[in-house]
């Protein structure tokens, strides 16, 4: 298999199926946003199926053996999607325009504020930090076996759209769909990690099919669901392996014109783009030969999220006690007081005399209850 390529440089004589495109698109970045679409090189937006057609499949948290395989981890970012990784950090992909520090991430129905953003320089991973604290977040696969393993997949756009088909020695054929109307409805799919990709420019990626005979929820994605997470098990917990990068495409029934973007099983009979060339790929071929999605793999990335996650917070983002002798007192920071923002609670001495506490924080939060353990006291915020 030959290399992942910028699509204005020369393509390998080896590669069999067309170099994917980025989830979004600066040249369409315009119309996208007319659309009301923050996302752009093709952008991934929609978990789309091969079972079925339905806007409504995969709407809903997976049950039964993918209980807790991701979607209780994802969160909206813009039009996109984005996974908490520490009580502080979502990750998503770099190449996400239209949102900026100070925008909202919603997680749980609650709205996070960012407050600084750490772009990888190797890859199209990007961390943001939160002023707030995550009530959970997902745990990091950190294996180096993804190929072969079963994932789940999310995001969020459009739905199915027309067929797209082809004619050959054995007639008439439907190889894929095009992508639909763009709803911006978080889905959730399958799919199982066929290889490693490693691209120049961005590193590994971990890359899947879109077989035919992949299940009921064998999917591929389209414009708009850059950023959504893919999530492998690993000793009975589902953890975060990749984020969604790029697809296959565009395709064309012709060697001229624009082209068109879709959800292929079966690339043959019809052209992809390379550069600005359109090359045919031979159909009825013993096999058929699917398109393919792209997502970061964030097992080759590990020194830097965990460089990012470790970072000391600035003060003017923690959660600090203060406290005064009367209500209206001046009141100071409390050197004696331990916060833990996971729970929720701040543990001190208790005072030998009247004390009166607030707390600091770069959002509105309120002392809920004040107990005694022992020596200490502890208050409780939300």
């Amino acid at each position: 298999m030959g290399r992942l390529l910028a699509q204005s440089e020369p393509r390998v004589a080896t590669r069999a199926t067309p170099p994917p495109r980025l989830l979004r698109k600066p040249a369409f970045f315009t119309a996208l946003l007319a659309l009301g679409l923050l996302g752009g090189v093709v952008s991934t937006e929609a978990v789309l199926f091969y079972a079925t057609g339905d806007p409504s499949h995969n709407t809903n948290a997976p049950t039964g053996a993918l209980t807790n395989s991701g979607w209780q981890l994802q969160g909206r970012w813009g039009n996109f999607l984005g996974t908490p990784i520490g009580p502080k950090h979502f990750l998503t992909s770099k190449h996400l325009g239209g949102v900026s520090v100070g925008d909202p991430f919603w997680f749980d129905g609650v709205r996070y504020d960012t407050t600084a953003a750490f772009p990888d320089s190797q890859s199209d991973l990007q961390i943001w930090r939160i002023c707030g604290t995550f009530p959970r977040f997902a745990p990091l696969y950190t294996g180096t076996n993804e190929v072969g393993q079963a994932l789940v997949v999310f995001g969020r756009g459009t739905q199915r759209g027309t067929p797209v088909t082809t004619s050959g020695a054995s007639g008439t054929k439907t190889n894929g769909w095009l992508w639909g109307t763009p709803d911006h409805v978080t889905r959730w799919g399958q799919n199982t990690v066929s290889d490693i990709f490693q691209d120049p420019s961005v590193g590994d990626l971990v890359q899947a099919e879109f077989n035919a005979d992949g299940g009921p929820d064998e999917c591929h994605l389209s414009t708009g669901d850059s950023g959504g997470a893919v999530f492998l098990e690993d000793g009975g917990t589902w953890k975060l392996a990749g984020i969604n990068y790029s697809v296959d495409g565009p395709y064309n029934t012709t060697d001229s014109g624009d082209g068109f973007n879709a959800a292929l099983f079966d690339q043959g009979g019809l052209y992809y783009q390379d550069g600005t060339n359109w090359v045919w790929t031979p159909p009825d071929r013993p096999r058929e030969q699917p398109g393919t999605f792209y997502a970061t793999r964030v097992s080759a990335h590990l020194v830097w999220v965990n460089s990012i996650l470790n970072q000391v917070i600035p003060d003017n983002e923690r959660v600090v006690l203060q406290s005064a002798e009367t209500v209206t007192g001046l009141y100071a920071d409390d050197s004696s007081a331990v916060v833990d923002e996971v729970p929720r609670t701040i543990t001190l001495p208790q005072p030998g005399g009247p004390r009166f506490y607030r707390v600091r924080a770069c959002a509105p939060l309120r002392i809920t209850t004040i107990e005694t353990a022992g020596a200490n006291l502890i208050l409780r915020y939300d």
